[in-house]
């Protein structure tokens, strides 16, 4: 099987701060060398447990956080830089989804670096009038193209988050959330040693029971709500597919998830 992963950087073990997932803070060193670490561990541990073709995606940010020459041989392809319009490229060569270093949506209480999209300029997201975060985005994402996520890693927060909106899917809980900069972290030794375990356990068991890990397919068409966090310039609303709620609300309609996303 092949497996296709999607790294966010808040989820990653070692995160805490604000100061290390902005390009301008300044532990952000220490962001690109936790996330390459993580990578590294969830790769071998796939390849460990039988994968075929690995392809990993940077999307944190501007997809810019990796540190090339460190990560392991043993990915197919690291996929860095954001391109709009195609969130997961390769995810047709794929059979599942891993969502590595992810992070519970907004507003969620005691959560390490909750939120959705934008930390500066969004409130709240709702898919078909159901709140949703970026493990819901993305989960939406690859079901679309018929690909269960069987993995998510993160705080005790997004783990929850993953297991409410997907039952089946294994979580490695790499650290605990107190607050929004406030954590306790696992020692990197055992973040590194329960990522391996975790990746091997999803991978098993959706080599013995793929049906039992869904595709997550929301509704169609989707309508993703946005509601920005104060009243700024809202989008040109002659358009068909946008509706303009309230003055910092406006909803788009999409054929699927990733249309949607891209015309917020």
């Amino acid at each position: 099987m092949n497996i296709y992963m999607m790294v966010d950087a808040e989820g990653i073990s070692g995160i805490y701060t604000r100061e290390q997932v902005m390009t301008s803070g300044a532990k952000y060193n220490e962001c690109r060398m936790f996330m390459t670490a993580d990578i590294n561990a969830c790769v071998e541990a796939a390849k460990e447990a039988g994968a075929g073709k690995i392809f990993v995606r940077d999307c944190h940010g501007g997809g810019s956080s990796i540190i090339w020459e460190k990560l392991s041989p043993k990915a197919d392809y690291y996929i860095a830089g954001n391109a709009s319009g195609n969130r997961m490229p390769g995810l047709e060569e794929c059979d599942a989804v891993i969502l590595l270093g992810y992070h519970a949506m907004a507003g969620t209480a005691g959560a390490i670096l909750e939120h959705t999209m934008s930390s500066a300029s969004i409130q709240n997201y709702w898919i078909n009038g159901n709140r949703a975060g970026e493990t819901a985005v993305d989960a939406a994402i690859a079901g679309d193209s018929g690909k269960p996520v069987i993995m998510v890693s993160g705080d005790d927060k997004v783990c929850k988050e993953a297991k409410a909106l997907l039952p089946w899917v294994v979580t490695a809980e790499v650290k605990k959330g107190l607050g929004c900069f406030y954590s306790m972290l696992l020692p990197q030794e055992k973040a590194l040693a329960l990522l391996r375990e975790k990746t091997k356990e999803a991978i098993k068991n959706f080599g013995i029971a793929a049906a039992a890990a869904k595709p997550y397919i929301v509704e169609k068409p989707v309508r993703l709500r946005i509601e920005n966090m104060e009243r700024i310039q809202m989008p040109y609303a002659n358009k068909p597919y946008l509706k303009i709620i309230d003055g910092r609300t406006f909803e788009v309609e999409g054929a699927t998830m990733e249309e949607a996303l891209f015309r917020s």
